[in-house]
């Protein structure tokens, strides 16, 4: 299987309530690399890579509303180019 990226943005309460923390915690645990940070309108952008079935089980993850602190209302994704991450990180 090769490794596919995908950008997803999430919506909701998602600021302010660890959601970057718990995303780096579970993508760092399904062998996934790649960022999560916050936008300016209140989103979270998570880029994603790994192998397919790790990655959907992410967003999977992210769709299901993330830790118990925040309150997704919506997830969007998109495919996205593969970059040479060397972990999952946080950015600021």
């Amino acid at each position: 299987m090769s490794e596919h990226g995908v950008t997803a943005y999430v919506y909701g309460v998602v600021q302010g309530v660890g959601f970057r923390y718990h995303t780096q915690q579970q993508a760092r645990q399904l062998g996934i690399k790649g960022y999560a940070r916050n936008c300016e309108d209140g989103s979270v952008e998570v880029v994603a890579c790994g192998e397919p079935q790790q990655v959907e089980q992410l967003i999977a993850w992210l769709k299901a509303g993330g830790p118990r602190s925040a309150r997704v209302e919506r997830v969007l994704t998109e495919p996205c180019a593969m970059m040479d991450y060397t972990g999952f990180s946080i950015r600021y």
